[in-house]
């Protein structure tokens, strides 16, 4: 921790900080971990765009909890955002040394808790999934790619498409949960940078599936997959079948999101393959 002289010297007095210390800088934000000149810290993120990348409507959506299962928003000012810190680990920390099957219950709790109730996201202006899908539902594979990819990927559009075509228990989502944007401190496990979607609430679980970075060879056994689908399928309330659907199609969705054009080659194309045979198509 140093002084808050890195600091913008508006956002000093803006939100009353007396030291900061940099904890990240990413590719749409930079992170600092705060100490309030009124006493306690706080997470800093200060955008590096005025719409605030991806995270405007997650913010909304979590505004809206107002701390139930999520870090709580205690002020903003244009591109910066003050935040309750969380002093940690994260659920992908346990997963980096050993604890997997602890943190699959403690993510599994954390979703519990923002699926509780009424839709928090009743009367936001979040983005649809099915929006969301359209670099899938385009998708244009390149000659390099491996047939089995090829066949994998199209596989996983005709997925998408047909969930997206008949959505069940629609709600405003945090939209990315997994294992690194969940972290332990004062008030538990807490979720943070939620990108604010509305959609099918299995989805919520997806992204899950192809995390925590740091532990690709994990990530990828059948044995965790099918653990995993189990644990959550039943603790969340949905169907197994139709919650690997989803993993399946994400995970072909961040492969075109990567390509950023026709797709050609991807690291998570194994994964992708598991995940279609997990499901048993």
């Amino acid at each position: 921790m140093s002084s808050a002289g890195d600091l913008p010297e508006a956002l000093v007095r803006r939100f009353g900080i007396a030291a900061a210390g940099l904890v990240e800088r990413t590719a749409i934000a930079v992170v600092w971990r705060v100490e309030l000149a009124g006493g306690g810290v706080a997470g800093l993120k200060v955008f590096h765009e005025e719409g605030l990348a991806n995270e405007g409507p997650g913010l909304a959506w979590m505004r809206a909890r107002d701390g139930a299962g999520v870090v709580r928003l205690l002020d903003q000012q244009g591109r910066a955002v003050l935040m309750e810190w969380q002093e940690g680990p994260s659920l992908g920390d346990l997963v980096r040394r050993g604890e997997d099957a602890r943190a699959a219950r403690e993510l599994l709790s954390v979703a519990q808790r923002l699926h509780r109730g009424a839709d928090t996201g009743a009367g936001l202006s979040l983005p649809p999934l099915d929006a969301w899908f359209g670099a899938l539902r385009d998708v244009t594979l390149a000659a390099a790619c491996p047939p089995e990819a090829a066949r994998d990927m199209l596989a996983a559009r005709d997925i998408a498409e047909r969930l997206l075509a008949a959505p069940r228990e629609v709600r405003g989502l945090h939209g990315d949960l997994h294992h690194d944007n969940i972290r332990d401190g004062a008030r538990g496990w807490l979720a943070f940078d939620a990108k604010g979607v509305r959609g099918e609430r299995a989805y919520e679980l997806a992204n899950a599936f192809r995390n925590p970075k740091g532990a690709g060879a994990l990530v990828a056994d059948p044995a965790r997959i099918a653990a995993l689908a189990d644990l959550w399928s039943e603790g969340f309330g949905v169907e197994r079948t139709r919650l690997l659907d989803w993993a399946a199609a994400k995970c072909a969705l961040s492969i075109c999101w990567r390509a950023k054009g026709p797709v050609g080659a991807d690291a998570e194309f194994g994964l992708l393959a598991r995940l279609i045979a997990a499901r048993g198509g």
